[in-house]
């Protein structure tokens, strides 16, 4: 956020910036997620809504989530929150005790450890580098998982690295876990409609139907259908927990209002053309981001095959310089970058691997192709 806010005031003073560096699909929902948002509008009832989500929005969540090989789910199994960070921020809240041990993969996305540590968690990073793929391995999940541990969070595909895992690795994670049942998963979806290469989206649900009493699913409608600020996330989860959190969100917001839940409905039960086509458009995006890093010499960067993130390590460029400017860190790549060429990106630091950065490929296809050109173009000015 602090290069955003930057690149924002240079932007302000009249630069011409790229901006590589928000998280935002950058398009906008069908036409008929407008509509019903006005007819909803047009038919406000003034009156309190559900703690749980409408049962509209409900049954719309649970046909999604059948649409995506989850049977078994009931409206008992589900509650919505304002986005993700809300549902995570609950589901936390609702399980973790303080100094309970969480298992957090890094790279990992800020908001999972942010709000770890609101609560007093005793977080155990499990860092998964670049030679892996960004990527927890079995054997680092059973070499971390003690007695203490109560949550593993699992993002798939992953902000901020784009990486997909494949089935063998998922079965490999389950199994681990089906050895420690005292251990809750978060499993964190909400990219799932944005796999690229015909690899798939497998889950533990799916290699290991037993896991259920102890998996919360995460989704949300920001991503897949390019509405971030509508701000509708759901879990589903075991009854007993999805009760837990109406509990917390009759304390915290009451209801999402009924416009909001109009619109999501709209969404999820709409023509799915647009979120299909955008998935297509990233995935070539992503083309043109890795055949641009395969030009830098010293720069590594695993294939990504999901979301609309690049993760490259740019550990090469440490100890040298860029005009009067030295790079010792990430950091300072991206300040440099930035200053330099106009191109915001954010340091791997935020997310836990200093020796990357994120680029979010998302932008329009020549801005896209512009920045690019200015990155290669300033890797290739280090000395």
């Amino acid at each position: 956020m602090a290069v955003a806010e930057k690149a924002k005031a240079l932007k302000a003073q009249g630069r011409d910036i790229i901006s590589f560096s928000i998280g935002v699909p950058n398009f906008l929902p069908g036409e008929h997620v407008y509509a019903a948002a006005h007819q909803a509008l047009d038919r406000d009832s003034g009156n309190y809504g559900s703690n749980r989500g409408p049962d509209g929005l409900l049954d719309a969540f649970l046909a999604h989530f059948k649409r995506n090989g989850f049977d078994g789910f009931e409206r008992k199994n589900l509650c919505v929150g304002v986005g993700a960070k809300h549902v995570i921020f609950n589901v936390m809240y609702a399980i973790l005790e303080e100094g309970d041990e969480l298992i957090l993969p890094a790279p990992y996305w800020t908001s999972h450890i942010d709000i770890a540590r609101i609560l007093g968690a005793d977080i155990k990073v499990a860092y998964c580098g670049s030679e892996q793929d960004y990527k927890l391995t079995a054997a680092q999940l059973d070499s971390l998982i003690s007695p203490r541990t109560k949550l593993l969070v699992l993002n798939n595909p992953g902000n901020p690295t784009g990486m997909v895992y494949t089935e063998a690795e998922i079965r490999a994670l389950g199994d681990v876990l089906s050895k420690h049942p005292h251990v809750w998963i978060l499993s964190d979806d909400i990219y799932n409609q944005m796999i690229f290469d015909g690899l798939g989206w497998h889950h533990l649900l799916k290699t290991h139907p037993h896991l259920r009493d102890r998996v919360i699913l995460l989704d949300s409608l920001s991503k897949t259908y390019g509405m971030p600020g509508w701000r509708v996330g759901v879990a589903a989860a075991p009854v007993e927990l999805a009760q837990a959190l109406v509990t917390l969100n009759s304390n915290h917001i009451t209801n999402l209002p009924e416009v909001v839940c109009a619109a999501a409905i709209a969404a999820l039960t709409g023509p799915q053309d647009i979120p299909q086509k955008m998935a297509g458009e990233f995935m070539a995006k992503r083309d043109e981001v890795m055949a641009t890093f395969a030009r830098i010499q010293g720069l590594s960067c695993p294939r990504p095959q999901g979301a609309f993130y690049a993760f490259p390590d740019v550990s090469f460029a440490f100890g040298k310089r860029h005009g009067a400017a030295t790079i010792a860190d990430d950091v300072d790549f991206c300040n440099a970058l930035l200053d330099a060429k106009g191109v915001a990106c954010v340091p791997g630091s935020a997310f836990g691997e200093p020796k990357a950065l994120r680029i979010s490929y998302t932008c329009k296809a020549q801005e896209l192709t512009e920045g690019l050109k200015r990155f290669e173009e300033f890797c290739s000015e280090l000395h």
